[in-house]
């Protein structure tokens, strides 16, 4: 017995019903999935947001910190009580923010491989020979560690003549991804892997003992070196103080710090060396900038700010570059 009309219209309206419902269903939860993405997405936001929040707080606390320790002593900064790579745990609402300050000067600051010579950056010859000293220090081959020197000082200078083992312009530009020379001071460390020469082996051991300051010069403040910052006495000394003595000099620094420079190059291994003045000069037992590393825990949202912030006697701590990641 074959169905009718009418039973062939109900059927083609359920299953239309049918279709329509599932439709629905697909809908619904992909309405439901943006919501709660969304939902999700301000959620991280505003933990984000308040993230941040906590460590500006952090930045400014470090700052009046840093500024009160400087003026203590216009003249020494003192190491008492241990701040220098002291991390310090704090809660918060939701987790745990951490604060490390330490001497951010305690590396060779590759923009003083140059000087300004009126509007002009130009070659520094003490410097030239610290990083060449550094290099050898750190076993970087010396030829490949003379092209790195020749090329930084074409990088930063503003000049276009390029020096034995350097290059301008006109050899970046050949490259597959072609690009210019700064002509300008580095602002990261990280710009170096740019420069020609520079491989990951010898990025990999110079990087620890380098920074990127905002000045020409690279001031050393010896009261604040670990054994593991003797290659900058080496450096320091242009290679005339071998690793071992400089692990020496720095064994017997007295328990408060040297304190004045004089004191520092009263050091039996150091009276002989015949040294540049300017060498000399760098030698410090103050610091003028510091490094500072939060790390934000909050709500599962992980933030991490660094900072370095430049203090100076009689004027305010200030912060000269402030980054989201972690200096390379």
């Amino acid at each position: 017995m074959k169905a009718g009309p009418r039973r062939d219209r109900e059927g083609m309206a359920l299953l239309a019903v049918l279709l329509l419902v599932a439709v629905m269903a697909v809908v619904a939860v992909a309405v439901l999935d943006d919501v709660r993405f969304s939902v999700r997405r301000t959620t991280n936001a505003e933990t984000g947001a308040q993230a941040q929040w906590y460590a500006d707080g952090a930045e400014t606390l470090a700052r009046q910190r840093i500024a009160r320790l400087t003026a203590l002593d216009p003249n020494r900064t003192s190491t008492t009580p241990a701040w220098n790579g002291r991390a310090v745990t704090l809660p918060i609402d939701g987790g745990t923010l951490t604060a490390t300050v330490r001497d951010g000067q305690a590396c060779f600051n590759l923009n003083s491989v140059v000087t300004w010579t009126g509007d002009r950056l130009a070659a520094r010859p003490v410097g030239e020979a610290q990083l060449m000293a550094l290099g050898r220090a750190v076993g970087v081959d010396p030829l490949r560690m003379r092209t790195i020197t020749d090329s930084l000082i074409d990088w930063i200078d503003t000049d276009t003549t390029a020096r034995p083992l350097g290059a301008e312009d006109s050899v970046y530009a050949a490259l597959a991804e072609p690009y210019r020379t700064g002509g300008v001071l580095l602002a990261e460390v990280s710009e170096m892997r740019t420069v020609r020469g520079v491989d990951k082996d010898a990025y990999d051991r110079l990087r620890p003992h380098l920074c990127a300051l905002p000045t020409d010069r690279s001031p050393i403040n010896v009261n604040t070196l670990a054994q593991a910052d003797a290659p900058l006495l080496v450096m320091l000394t242009g290679g005339s103080l071998s690793l071992p003595a400089a692990r020496t000099v720095i064994a017997a620094r007295p328990a408060g710090g040297w304190p004045d420079p004089a004191g520092f190059w009263s050091q039996p291994a150091l009276t002989s060396l015949q040294l540049d003045l300017a060498a000399r000069d760098q030698v410090t037992v103050r610091t003028d900038y510091f490094a500072v590393r939060i790390d934000v825990d909050h709500g599962g949202v992980r933030a991490v700010r660094t900072a370095l912030i430049e203090s100076r006697p009689g004027g305010e701590a200030r912060t000269v570059i402030r980054r989201w990641t972690l200096e390379d």
